[in-house]
């Protein structure tokens, strides 16, 4: 089963363990977080927790 990156646009390539799962996955190509959801080996969702970019900005911002 492949799942595009929603930030990217890679095709990961998740394996039979990713058949029934719910919970979160890296791409290894931008580092973004994504929450996937599949059942019976199909993708029902995917969505980005947090983009590099979303990533960078927490932590290059100062306190006032």
């Amino acid at each position: 089963m492949k799942v595009n990156c929603l930030s990217c646009g890679h095709a990961l390539d998740l394996r039979d363990a990713y058949d029934d799962y719910e919970g979160q996955v890296r791409c290894f190509i931008c580092a973004s977080l994504l929450a996937i959801r599949t059942q019976d080996g199909h993708v029902k969702s995917v969505e980005v927790v947090r983009s590099p970019r979303e990533a960078v900005a927490c932590t290059s911002q100062r306190p006032e």
